[in-house]
C-alpha cells in the first residue's frame, strides 16, 4: 500500500491517490484499503460483473467502452502475429492480471517474454507474479490522465519496458520508454517493439482500422 493510500481518511482521499477516478468504479466491499488478492480472483470470477483491479488495498473497475476493446483486440492480434512466429513468449488480453509489485493489473494487452517466465513455462498461477515486457493501455472515455500515469509509475517500477496510451480519439499511440520519456505516433507513422519486442514494426494506423468499417475505402 503506498503512504498516500495509508493516510487517506475519507474517500475523497482515496479517489485522489487512485488517479482522480469517479466513484463509481470504487467497490465500497470488501471496505476500500481492506481487499485482498482472493478478494480479487473472487469478484472477477463471479458472473455478472466487470473486470477489477486491486490497487492499495482497493477494488477498483477496469475503465471500459466498445471502441477501446476492439482496438485492443487488433493491437493483440498483430502483435501476437509476430510474436508467434518467432515464439518469442506470451501475449495476452485484458482479462490477463498480473500481479506487480504494489498492485494487480490488468493491462488491455501485455508481452512477456519467454526468458520471463519462471523456469521457462506456462505459469500455473491464476495472476502470476510476472513482469511484462510491453504493456498496452487503451484510453476509454473513463479513464483519468493522472490514473494513467499512476499505472506508468507502476509498470515501470515493476520492470515493463516499454507502454503504449493508445488514443482512439486522435488515433495516435504515445510510446512511454519510462514515466516521463514519451513519443507520440500519428497514424502514418511506424511504432516498433523497442527493447521490449526487438524486430516488431507497424503502421500505427492498423491499430485503428476496424473503426473505419462501414467507410467508403
Amino acid at each position: 500500500m503506498s503512504t498516500n493510500a495509508a493516510l487517506a481518511n475519507t474517500m475523497q482521499d482515496r479517489l485522489t491517490d487512485l488517479g482522480g477516478i469517479d466513484a463509481s468504479r470504487v467497490l465500497l466491499t470488501p471496505h476500500p484499503g481492506q481487499a485482498t488478492l482472493t478478494d480479487l480472483i473472487a469478484i472477477n470470477h463471479s458472473p455478472n460483473h466487470s473486470l477489477y483491479e486491486l490497487v492499495d488495498g482497493t477494488l477498483v473497475e477496469k475503465a471500459m467502452s466498445y471502441e477501446a476493446s476492439v482496438v485492443a483486440g487488433t493491437v493483440l492480434f498483430i502483435l501476437r502475429q509476430f510474436v508467434s512466429k518467432y515464439r518469442l513468449g506470451l501475449i495476452s488480453g485484458a482479462d490477463g492480471f498480473f500481479k506487480l509489485q504494489t498492485c494487480t493489473r490488468g493491462p488491455d494487452v501485455a508481452f512477456v517474454a519467454r526468458d520471463r517466465l519462471p523456469g521457462g513455462v506456462f505459469p500455473s498461477q491464476v495472476y502470476p507474479q510476472i513482469t511484462p515486457n510491453l504493456v498496452v493501455e487503451v484510453l476509454s472515455p473513463g479513464n483519468t490522465k493522472a490514473e494513467m500515469a499512476r499505472k506508468r509509475l507502476e509498470y515501470f517500477h515493476a520492470g515493463v519496458q516499454v507502454v503504449w496510451m493508445v488514443d482512439c480519439t486522435n488515433r495516435s499511440v504515445a510510446v512511454f520508454t519510462s514515466p516521463t520519456d514519451v513519443i507520440v505516433l500519428g497514424e502514418e507513422e511506424v511504432i516498433d517493439g523497442g527493447e521490449a519486442v526487438p524486430g516488431f514494426a507497424s503502421r500505427v494506423g492498423d491499430f485503428f482500422a476496424d473503426l473505419d468499417i462501414g467507410q467508403p475505402v
